[in-house]
């Protein structure tokens, strides 16, 4: 019985921790994807920086007015571009975050199967070391009274002679 407990939980084991894996991978892509989003901020962010270098260095030059306005309705979309990628970001840390709470849940979960196991095996060592006493016990008791008896029924012959 105590084995067949032991199995069931050998089992959730396994389980837990495969699924401790899979959300640890699942955890460690949502990183990747908020550094990538990262990345693709810093380049939207330095694309705009380089872009408005350039245009306040040819402002000495003689610019229509249509170029000009072109110009700003450009770095008004770079801007808006900018704004979403923060929002995007803003989206990849919760889901990191939900991945990150999700592998720690599963985290626990194992360590506590873990545990139960644990305690359950020492329940198993315990009961064994007990009926291991309690049969040398049992062993020096009949040895005593075997010993014992044959001393008496030595002495006892020794009585007859």
């Amino acid at each position: 019985m105590a084995e067949s407990k032991s199995r069931g939980i050998e089992l959730a084991i396994e389980l837990a921790t495969r699924q401790r894996d899979e959300l640890a991978k699942a955890h460690a892509q949502a990183i990747r994807n908020v550094a990538f989003g990262r990345d693709q901020m810093g380049n939207l962010e330095s694309y705009a920086r380089d872009t408005d270098a350039k245009w306040l260095g040819a402002a000495h030059t003689a610019i229509s007015a249509g170029i000009l306005q072109h110009h700003f309705q450009f770095m008004e979309r770079l801007q808006q571009a900018i704004a979403m990628q923060t929002g995007v970001i803003d989206n990849l840390l919760r889901q990191q975050a939900t991945a990150h709470d999700a592998l720690l849940q599963a985290e626990f979960r194992l360590a506590g199967l873990n545990k139960v196991l644990q305690t359950r095996q020492a329940a198993v060592q315990l009961r064994r070391q007990r009926t291991e006493q309690r049969h040398t016990d049992e062993f020096a008791a009949l040895r005593h009274l075997h010993a014992r008896a044959a001393l008496m029924h030595g002495e006892h012959d020794d009585h007859r002679n």
